[in-house]
């Protein structure tokens, strides 16, 4: 199994252990997503896995019409999954949890399968399979902290962030064109692993502009779960606060 599939299996095990147990007041409990419970968050995995799995298997466009048929149409990535996970919450917790479940195992299952270089189709447009799966893998351990928040379970950075650092990095090009903003020049990360390594992600070009400080805290302000001024970050360069407010691992 691929690294980065294999990354994902591990963040949708760690879920599951939250999940675990779960009564239908830990369901109910608020979370940092605003207007979202826990069942809620969960529901949104579950159907951004199912518009994976069509993805990877060139199916993008029907299920999205499928997920959103009869939905007003809206400005925003954030709006539609908002109206999507409106109009299917209510699901019994076994239910959702048993939904939740099966699309994340088949999803690994999909992207196991096939040659991740495969260019498919996903929201912010045409991407490999590999960033794809990366993707999934970041918005997976961002809802997977929001679960634990919630239900007030500590969980230790791993080592998975690197991926979704890396993912952050590589995508930057990708954030300033959607805010449309343009960077100056090339953008080096030298982060701190959760164990005390060093992360680089470095350019090919001598880099204008250098983040640097705990990938966590890197990867949960990408993450929009975390102020870029409440962190040890340290921004140096010509786009250093334009990165910090701009960076993200999601479409």
């Amino acid at each position: 199994m691929d690294e980065v599939v294999e990354v994902l299996a591990a963040q949708q095990s760690e879920l599951a252990g939250v999940l675990e147990g779960l009564g239908d007041a830990g369901w109910r409990a608020p979370t940092g997503c605003e207007g979202w419970d826990v069942a809620d968050v969960v529901l949104h995995l579950a159907q951004t896995d199912e518009l994976a799995i069509a993805s990877a298997t060139g199916r993008f466009a029907e299920a999205a019409a499928a997920l959103t048929a009869g939905l007003a149409p809206v400005g925003s990535v954030d709006a539609g999954a908002a109206l999507m996970v409106q109009r299917q919450r209510g699901l019994a917790p076994a239910e959702l949890r048993a939904r939740w479940s099966s699309n994340a195992a088949a999803l690994v299952e999909v992207l196991d399968a096939m040659d991740l270089s495969t260019r498919v189709t996903w929201v912010a447009g045409e991407l490999s399979a590999r960033t794809l799966t990366t993707t999934r893998l970041a918005e997976t351990w961002i809802h997977t902290g929001d679960v634990a928040g919630a239900l007030g379970v500590d969980l230790a950075p791993t080592d998975r962030l690197r991926l979704i650092a890396r993912l952050a990095w590589r995508t930057l090009p990708y954030a300033f064109s959607s805010a449309q903003r343009t960077l100056t020049g090339p953008v080096a990360f030298r982060l701190v692993s959760p164990g005390g390594e060093a992360w680089n992600f470095v350019p090919d070009e001598p880099p204008t502009t250098i983040i640097s400080g705990p990938a966590a805290e890197l990867c949960a302000v990408a993450a929009r779960r975390l102020e870029a001024s409440a962190t040890t970050l340290r921004a140096v360069g010509p786009d250093g606060d334009a990165v910090l407010a701009l960076v993200r691992t999601y479409a």
